[in-house]
């Protein structure tokens, strides 16, 4: 993809963009980021107030080595995809008068609809296509008159399998361990063994895998989901949903090799961390990879195409903890793009749901806390050293996903980050956001937070 059209000059002694003949030109021309448009509520220039528009500019940050991949591909702490200029961030903090933040978003309007690369950006919505899981044909051909993998609601699935007894249940569990793994609504202790199973025929690095798993398949870019704690016995059920850049492949050893960036090494310090506090010791968590991530920061994470699919799944994966364990509250943490799929969910989502906690957020698809559709508790998160800080909430033909949840008018409950330095330690142990996240993936409260 190549670069946009640069909107304003970059900040003195930042580095330029490498030439096209340099070794990390090739790993930093698909870069993208979203510049700032036109004031909430003020219409100009022809352009609706709440736009987004991606553009690449100047790089603050040293390039990486050649042969490096940028953004949540592969590589230590998650780095700013590029730095802004100086007219975005004047655009960002309000330092721009009116009129000029008007021209700014007509300028990058411009540069979007003008870019050879704007067909990826701008091209219409695609339409939610969920997996059917692996097997489901062989499924849906059997005389027994299965329940459909992809349309059966979960209760329906309970139902059906309750009648069908135990034998008949290991017996589907050995016949069919892709669908049975996979399908809502199905016990949790038939899915750890179907997956188990799957996982085994798959072989490494999975075969022999610790662990018990609510999903599992290696298809494609794979998906995962690892539980721990004792969901037949939880009181609360904490879903961890990460963002670009993780794959079945990374899931354990973490994006670029890096355990903090894993999901797996995240869920379990949230559960351990939350051990400590009042209702702990009745959590489950769950780190749900159960949807195909964009690979970095680029234009797939600058639309809501995966996001879509990504809360689809989701949405049909916590119907089944509700239908199963309908007494528990569950609560949704949502890191990055994983923020935007939860907030694209919300308002499907069963009542048992009663926190949404999202940190390093790019934005929930919407506006403010109102527009979620929901009644749970929605709190944000972001350091100070987040690259995150600089992506502005401005919305410009389907690129982009709103207002930042950390922003005071969204109207979400911030927790203190206090200890996290950039992009991908808000579960480090150590810091007060993963002591806040502990909090309430336990309870729920918060106590001392402004509302």
């Amino acid at each position: 993809m190549r670069l946009l059209p640069v909107v304003g000059c970059c900040r003195r002694g930042a580095k330029r963009w490498p030439d096209k003949d340099s070794p990390a030109a090739t790993v930093r021309r698909d870069a993208v980021i979203v510049l700032s448009g036109a004031e909430r509520g003020h219409r100009s220039a022809g352009v609706h107030p709440r736009v987004r528009a991606p553009v690449p500019i100047a790089v603050d940050e040293p390039m990486p080595r050649a042969g490096a991949v940028r953004g949540d591909a592969v590589g230590g702490p998650m780095p700013a995809p590029a730095g802004f200029g100086t007219v975005g961030r004047m655009i960002e903090r309000g330092n721009l008068s009116r009129p000029y933040r008007n021209l700014a978003t007509a300028l990058v309007a411009l540069a979007v609809a003008v870019t050879p690369s704007a067909g990826a950006l701008l091209a219409a919505p695609g339409k939610v296509a969920l997996p059917a899981p692996a097997g489901a044909a062989a499924w849906r051909a059997d005389a027994r008159h299965l329940p459909d993998p992809m349309s059966a609601d979960p209760v329906a699935v309970q139902r059906f399998l309750a009648s069908a007894g135990p034998a008949e249940q290991r017996g589907l569990v050995a016949e069919y361990p892709g669908v049975m793994g996979d399908l809502d609504g199905v016990p949790f202790a038939l899915r750890y063994a179907a997956n188990r199973r799957a996982m085994s025929d798959a072989g490494a690095p999975y075969r022999g895998q610790d662990g018990q798993f609510l999903l599992f398949d290696p298809r494609g870019n794979g998906r995962l989901a690892q539980v721990f704690g004792d969901l037949a016995t939880a009181d609360r059920i904490a879903v961890l949903v990460p963002g670009a850049g993780n794959r079945a492949a990374n899931f354990w050893r973490g994006v670029g090799g890096k355990r903090f960036r894993s999901p797996a090494v995240q869920a379990a310090d949230l559960y351990r961390a939350a051990a400590g506090y009042p209702g702990g010791d009745r959590l489950a968590v769950i780190a749900w990879l159960g949807y195909d991530t964009p690979r970095g920061v680029n234009a797939a994470a600058a639309r809501e195409d995966l996001a879509r699919s990504g809360a689809a799944a989701l949405n049909r994966f916590v119907s089944g903890l509700a239908a199963l364990r309908p007494q528990a509250t569950i609560a949704l943490f949502g890191h990055s793009y994983g923020s935007t799929v939860i907030g694209l969910a919300a308002p499907r989502l069963p009542h048992q749901v009663t926190d949404l906690a999202v940190f390093g957020s790019p934005g929930m698809g919407v506006d403010r806390v109102a527009d979620l559709h929901t009644t749970a508790r929605v709190w944000a998160g972001q350091a100070p050293g987040d690259w995150v800080r600089w992506v502005p909430g401005v919305r410009l033909f389907g690129v982009g996903h709103g207002i930042k949840p950390a922003d005071p008018s969204f109207g979400a409950r911030l927790f203190p980050t206090a200890g996290v330095a950039d992009h991908d330690h808000y579960l480090a142990p150590g810091t007060d956001s993963l002591a806040s996240l502990a909090r309430i993936a336990a309870s729920g409260g918060l106590g001392g937070v402004r509302p």
